[in-house]
């Protein structure tokens, strides 16, 4: 499974942008996504998780009500909506695959793709 994250950008605070994910092969359907975010010098944290059929969603505290997590699985492709950004939102951003909407460790996910930056200047 190959997963490419696009969508990021440099955006000013208040803005919005969304990122996409989109997976290669026939497994998409299989698994959970989720969305991580690496800001400099920092760790990998879970942002958004969303079960194997969209039904499930979870968040981090730091974006829940300002960011929403959705797929389309005939597109074998997850969506990362962010409205209200804040500087601190500023990372690099990570899509993954694996087991749960609530699996928010970076061990337990199964798959990953590269990062895509997001930039909130002030």
């Amino acid at each position: 499974v190959q997963l490419q994250a696009s969508g990021g950008g440099l955006v000013q605070a208040g803005g919005s942008l969304r990122l996409s994910c989109a997976s290669s092969g026939r497994t998409f359907g299989n698994y959970a996504a989720a969305w991580f975010r690496q800001a400099p010098g920092k760790e990998r944290d879970f942002v958004a998780g969303i079960s194997r059929s969209g039904s499930t969603q979870n968040y981090a505290d730091s974006v829940k009500g300002r960011f929403t997590i959705s797929r389309d699985n005939a597109k074998s492709t997850v969506y990362l909506q962010m409205n209200s950004l804040k500087p601190e939102d500023t990372a690099d951003y990570y899509c993954a695959l694996g087991p749960s909407a609530f699996t928010r460790s970076v061990d337990g996910m199964a798959y990953w793709g590269k990062g895509t930056l997001v930039t909130v200047s002030s």
